[in-house]
């Protein structure tokens, strides 16, 4: 049986846990992923944030670590994967006027694929307009996004996770452990302890 192949959507300052904890995680599972960024090829780079939670009124941000693109977007076959993930940070801000990036999340959306999405990811499936009817979560400043995109914003701890259907959402990296274990259910897996 062939892996499945999942898809990352990402840009410079992605957040660099959720990028970097997901597509290790993911692969050490045996999953195949991608992660490509917009104007990028295979071999590039984009540079991560960290984002902290150290009491103030919200998150601050430091420099994170490089990771290395091992796929070219502009080559990019959507429908070669079976699950797309996109993590938060800075760069959802910008790719989301990426129209291509829209297309792909949208493909995903209208075949009920596995999607996953944390943090300021739900900027892009606000964007790309798939939001509605659905209910889901993010960082709390980004519910207003998802309102506005037609969603229903679910404000859950910062450790949990949100599953409707195939769209499994979380407000931020703390919830890695519960986002990935209903990704991974959502994916098909069966897991035993």
């Amino acid at each position: 049986m062939t892996a499945k192949r999942i898809l990352f959507l990402v840009g410079d300052y992605v957040e660099d846990y959720e990028i970097m904890v997901p597509f290790q995680a993911l692969s050490m599972l045996g999953y195949e992923c991608d992660a490509v960024c917009p104007d990028k090829a295979s071999g590039d780079i984009v540079r991560t944030a960290v984002h902290d939670f150290e009491g103030d009124q919200t998150y601050s941000e430091k420099r994170g670590h490089d990771f290395r693109l091992n796929a070219t977007f502009a080559e990019t076959d959507e429908s070669k994967y079976d699950a797309l993930v996109v993590p938060g940070g800075r760069a959802p801000e910008y790719i989301r006027l990426n129209e291509r990036v829209l297309a792909i999340v949208r493909h995903f959306a209208e075949r009920g694929k596995p999607i996953a999405s944390i943090c300021h990811g739900l900027l892009v499936l606000s964007a790309a307009g798939v939001l509605k009817g659905r209910s889901c979560t993010a960082y709390p400043a980004c519910g207003p996004d998802v309102i506005a995109g037609g969603g229903e914003y679910r404000s859950i701890a910062v450790d949990e996770a949100h599953v409707d259907g195939n769209l499994v959402t979380a407000p931020a990296w703390p919830a890695h452990p519960a986002w990935l274990r209903e990704f991974v259910k959502v994916l098909g897996a069966r897991i035993e302890i």
